[in-house]
């Protein structure tokens, strides 16, 4: 594999393009999220100009490796939810994150914190499932995408569910006790359907599902 990762001039002045992690945000949050079952690679998701959760999180991995940051991504688990990822990065020691998701919070946060369980934290309150049940509970070790080159991760035209099946197996660490997790409260309404503003379903299901 050249110095280029495999990408062509073309992908990867597209990427360099986008500059620095609020640019690859902004890149992620004008593409349409997608619903289907798939893993796609950065070359992938370029040419479709869509994509979810993980391929979005390793999307913005490569984008930000093109511009001069490792490739670094984190998984969270939720319980009786979706799990999430996202890309990190490092400014003069602080952590933020890039990502693409179906609702509004759980995307882009700036390098202001001091610690992954800090920046995991800054996603808690608004990470629930359609239960209105606050959901969040570990957040994974970093992993750098690097480790996948020998498989052309960034490029690949086949799924790269290699990287899922790595995160399910990492170390995770635990942001709740049992006991606060018995007292949390669902969210109400009004969290509800701003966190939600303009989430994409599944044809014929409700927005709104309770009442």
């Amino acid at each position: 594999m050249n110095n280029e990762h495999g990408f062509t001039p073309a992908e990867l002045r597209k990427l360099r393009s986008l500059k620095d992690p609020y640019g690859i945000q902004r890149f992620l949050d004008d593409m349409p999220y997608h619903l289907a079952d798939t893993a796609w690679s950065p070359r992938r998701v370029l040419r479709e100009n869509t994509s979810h959760c993980f391929e979005g999180a390793i999307f913005a991995a490569a984008a930000l490796r093109a511009n001069g940051y490792l490739p670094l991504i984190i998984d969270f688990e939720a319980e009786h939810d979706t799990d999430h990822v996202l890309a990190i990065y490092r400014v003069k020691g602080h952590w933020g994150a890039v990502a693409k998701s179906n609702y509004v919070g759980c995307r882009y946060r700036e390098p202001v914190y001091r610690s992954l369980r800090e920046l995991a934290m800054s996603y808690f309150n608004i990470y629930f499932n359609l239960r209105r049940e606050r959901t969040l509970r570990t957040f994974s070790r970093p992993v750098n995408l690097a480790r996948f080159d020998d498989q052309a991760w960034m490029t690949t035209e086949e799924p790269i569910w290699f990287i899922i099946y790595h995160l399910l197996e990492i170390h995770h660490y635990k942001l709740l006790t049992p006991g606060m997790i018995k007292r949390l409260h669902r969210i109400d309404d009004r969290l509800f359907r701003a966190e939600t503003l303009g989430k994409a379903y599944p044809p014929g299901k409700s927005p709104l599902p309770f009442g």
